[in-house]
């Protein structure tokens, strides 16, 4: 419900409903819906439009269950029906090489995916890969990804196993207005 005791649209539903899924069932996911959630991840903002970011999309088990054993909080990835690795160009990015507006650009695109998930039913759980040098050297490695390329999130992507609620994180002490 809204503030005003109306329900919520479809999109304030899907946010509110978004959850990490951290178990799925063996189901494959459709490359349409592989696609179409990516393209949801490119319709993000960037600063100056720059769309720094690289998406690789894994959907070969062996692969999956190699990442997994990589990084140490994906372990989900090899029971996921795919994964979304975000990634971002330091060379695009506004500002160039020396500045760090990829991060919050990739950050906002896998926010994106998240959601896009999460309206077709399916489940996911963004992991971690930046700023973690040993996990952004595995991913480089088993995917390769070129230099100037920094790997950010690794998103494993399934139908849910399980049961899945979404948290509760409103907390109104967080909310200040017209100053601190």
């Amino acid at each position: 419900m809204t503030g005003k005791g109306e329900p919520m649209n479809e999109t304030l539903q899907t946010i509110m409903n978004r959850k990490s899924v951290r178990s799925y069932r063996a189901d494959p996911i459709p490359k349409e819906n592989l696609e179409l959630i990516v393209k949801a991840g490119m319709a993000a903002p960037t600063a100056v439009d720059k769309r720094p970011w690289e998406f690789v999309v894994i959907t070969d088990k062996a692969l999956l269950k190699k990442l997994a054993d990589a990084l140490p909080y994906a372990k989900m990835a090899e029971k996921a029906g795919a994964a979304i690795l975000v990634a971002g160009d330091l060379d695009r990015q506004h500002g160039g090489r020396a500045a760090d507006y990829w991060m919050v650009d990739c950050a906002a695109a896998a926010e994106n995916i998240l959601l896009a998930v999460e309206s077709l039913r399916l489940g996911a759980v963004w992991t971690a890969v930046y700023p973690e040098k040993e996990r952004i050297e595995a991913v480089r490695e088993l995917l390769n990804v070129p230099s100037g390329i920094v790997p950010l999130a690794f998103i494993p992507i399934g139908a849910p196993g399980g049961d899945h609620k979404p948290k509760d994180k409103w907390n109104p002490n967080q909310l200040h207005w017209n100053g601190w």
